[in-house]
């Protein structure tokens, strides 16, 4: 296994930093930088710049429109954008859903949806979660019933990020109720703008609206947006899961903000602080101990081999590692990092901080950050499936 990258990935590296830093809005990358917030228009922007380039599905083969990089191409890419300051993909249309379509999707669903994914033009939605099936999944009961040519869906889906945005959502939903739980599962694609379809916001720890309550009241749904077979979804929602548990592990967007800790962590005094340092030391270790083992499955995944084993790993220890870096920047701030504005995530913004302004977000930040160790299957569900299938 060799981790160091070759001249020619350097070079590759070198290409992507620059179109980066040409291509990205200086405006959207001060937001990042400083974890103000981000709205729709920013999210979307970034999207479609990428989209025009042809890199929003930077992870898709050429056969559909991606851009046919390795698996080291795309975590240098990744690297550069997150270092960049560029926003996050939203994941759920170029990353989840997408492969799916790929995979198991016919001729005729490939060309009709992923164009409006690799543009950035339609925003998805992922209808996974419901009250009672979060961690486990099987036991949800979204019932979608087939009607001749098409399917009449009632139920709840929670949890369900940016919904209040979304314009399409991919939906676990019940065909079957006899046998294992598991075997009774589809997947469909269901327009949100369909009547009887309806969002109701909830409202987290740091005030915002970031994750819905999406209802199913007779929505109808044409029989042909069912991915692959009736009652086959589980096996395409592991696929999908799979993609999303790596992709949890946002090694990147760690390394940008260990670096805004150390920022704070300076103008605050308390770099000086050999305690307070070494706290800020264990965890950058904790960081290149993630990336080496993301280095590790990219190493697997350009010798063949299925690396997807440990992705449950890669979300424990990204998770923590998340929520790690949020306590230590409030512990920098000290008492002024206790203080909430809401208003003051807004770029811009003319009132009065306590303290510095770059404190004002820490605590949204902090609030935020307690929801990664349950989302995407809950740390103590996935140290079991870990070990389960690495230590056998």
């Amino acid at each position: 296994m060799d981790l160091a990258f070759t001249p020619e990935e350097q070079q590759f590296r070198q290409a992507i930093r620059a179109w980066v830093r040409e291509s990205l809005p200086p405006e959207i990358s001060h937001k990042v930088h400083n974890a103000l917030r981000l709205t729709r228009e920013d999210m979307q922007r970034w999207a479609k710049i990428l989209g025009k380039k042809g890199w929003l599905g930077y992870g898709w083969p050429k056969e559909f429109g991606g851009p046919g990089w390795n698996a080291v191409q795309r975590h240098l890419f990744e690297e550069e954008c997150a270092l960049a300051g560029a926003p996050r993909i939203v994941p759920f249309g170029p990353v989840m859903v997408a492969p799916v379509i790929m995979t198991f999707g016919n001729a005729e669903q490939q060309k009709r949806f992923l164009p409006g994914i690799a543009s950035g033009e339609v925003w998805w939605s992922q209808g996974y979660s419901e009250p009672g099936a979060g961690s486990d999944l099987a036991s949800l009961k979204c019932r979608a019933e087939r009607r001749g040519d098409k399917y009449i869906v009632n139920g709840q889906k929670t949890w369900t990020t940016l919904a209040q945005y979304g314009e399409w959502i991919f939906c676990l939903v019940r065909t079957n109720t006899e046998g294992k739980p598991q075997t009774g599962i589809s997947f469909l694609l269901i327009d949100m703008k369909s009547p009887g379809v309806s969002v109701r916001p909830i409202y987290m720890l740091d005030g915002e609206p970031e994750v819905n309550e999406v209802f199913f009241d007779n929505v109808e749904v044409p029989a042909e947006n069912l991915i692959g077979e009736e009652n086959k979804g589980w096996t395409y929602a592991k696929h999908l899961l799979s993609h999303e548990r790596t992709n949890i592990a946002d090694v990147n967007r760690a390394k940008r903000e260990l670096e805004r800790l150390k920022r704070i962590a300076k103008a605050e005094k308390v770099w000086d602080d050999r305690r307070f340092r070494d706290e800020i030391a264990k965890l950058e270790v904790e960081i290149v101990a993630l990336e080496m083992l993301v280095l590790r499955v990219l190493s697997a995944q350009q010798s063949g081999k299925n690396s997807l084993d440990i992705a449950g790993l890669l979300k424990i220890r990204g998770s923590e590692i998340q929520q790690r870096y949020s306590e230590l920047m409030m512990l920098a701030a000290g008492p002024y990092a206790l203080p909430w504005i809401r208003e003051a995530m807004d770029a811009g913004w003319q009132g009065e901080f306590v303290g510095a302004a770059y404190i004002a977000p820490l605590a949204a930040t902090y609030f935020n950050m307690r929801k990664t160790t349950i989302y995407g299957g809950s740390n103590e569900v996935q140290r079991t499936i870990v070990s389960q299938t690495v230590l056998g």
